[in-house]
C-alpha cells in the first residue's frame, strides 16, 4: 500500500527537514507532498535539496487548510495523512499502519498515540499524553463530542474516505482536523493503536501555543455543528473551561 503524506508549511525551516526525513526513513511505497505557503526563510532551499525524493510547491495560499487540501487533491496513495512541518513520525510506523489496513479491510481510519515535544525535541507534558491515551479507550463517538483525544499527526485514512467525506473545511483555522474526525465518526469508528506514531511539537510560534483561546472558541463552535445532545455539550463546555484555565495558569 502506498502512503501519501501532505506537509503544509510556512516559515518552519528550523524543523521541516526533520519532518521530511522522518517520512523518507519509513519503509515501503511513500509519497511526500509539501504545500508551502511562500516561505521567506530557508524552507525553499531545504525543499530543493531533496531533488526528486519529494514533490513540493511554494506559493501564496489561503492558509493551512488550503495547503492541506491542495496536497490531498494531488497525492495518489492508497492511504493518506498530513503532518505539520514542525512535527515528525516515529521510526517504522508506516508498516504498522499498513498492516492494520491490510488485515482489517473494513477499517477506514487509524490513529495512535504521540509524544509531545518542545523546540529541541525533548518530551514534555507526559500527563497530557497519558490523559489522551485514557480518553481514547472510551467509547466512540460520544467521547469525541466531549473532547478531541485524536492526535492529528498520528492519524491515517484511506484515500477513498476523502472521496466520500470530502476535503477539510477552509473556514476552520484551528479545528479543521476535529471537524474532519466528527464528520468521519458519523459512519466509521477509528482503529486505535496504543503506541506513539508521531511527535507533536509545541513551541513559541505554534498556533496551539500562542492562540489557544481562539482555538477553543472555534472548537466549541465546531462541536455544536455536529452534536445537539445537551448533556454532551454541557460536558464539552466544562471540559474546555477547565483546559483553558490550566493553560492560563501555565502561561501565568
Amino acid at each position: 500500500m502506498k502512503i501519501s503524506v501532505v506537509i503544509p508549511s510556512y516559515n518552519q525551516g528550523r524543523f521541516i527537514r526533520q519532518t521530511i526525513d522522518s517520512i523518507l526513513a519509513q519503509e515501503g511505497d511513500i509519497e511526500v507532498f509539501v504545500a508551502d505557503g511562500g516561505s521567506t526563510d530557508e524552507t525553499v532551499e531545504i525543499l530543493k535539496s531533496y531533488g526528486q525524493k519529494i514533490q513540493w510547491v511554494s506559493e501564496k495560499d489561503k492558509g493551512q487548510t488550503d495547503a492541506i487540501n491542495k496536497g490531498l487533491s494531488r497525492v495518489t496513495g492508497d492511504i493518506v495523512a498530513y503532518i505539520n512541518s514542525d512535527d515528525f513520525y516515529m521510526p517504522g510506523v508506516f508498516n504498522k499502519v499498513r498492516e492494520v489496513f491490510a488485515t482489517h479491510p473494513g477499517v477506514m481510519w487509524v490513529t495512535g498515540d504521540a509524544l509531545i515535544v518542545d523546540e529541541e525535541g525533548k518530551e514534555i507534558q507526559r500527563g497530557v499524553r497519558f490523559y489522551k491515551r485514557v480518553l481514547r479507550r472510551l467509547p466512540f463517538p460520544w467521547i469525541l463530542y466531549i473532547t478531541n483525544p485524536i492526535v492529528q499527526p498520528s492519524t491515517f485514512w484511506r484515500r477513498s474516505l476523502v472521496e466520500e467525506i470530502g476535503l477539510f473545511r477552509q473556514d476552520k483555522h484551528y479545528t479543521m482536523d476535529y471537524d474532519y474526525w466528527l464528520r468521519i465518526i458519523r459512519y466509521y469508528k477509528p482503529y486505535i493503536l496504543v503506541e506513539p506514531l508521531s511527535a507533536f511539537r509545541i513551541h513559541g510560534l505554534s498556533k496551539g501555543g500562542r492562540q489557544y483561546e481562539k482555538q477553543f472558541q472555534e472548537d466549541w463552535e465546531t462541536v455544536r455543528e455536529h452534536c445537539t445532545n445537551p448533556f454532551f455539550l454541557f460536558l464539552h463546555a466544562i471540559h474546555n473551561s477547565l483546559i483553558v484555565g490550566m493553560y492560563r495558569m501555565m502561561k501565568g
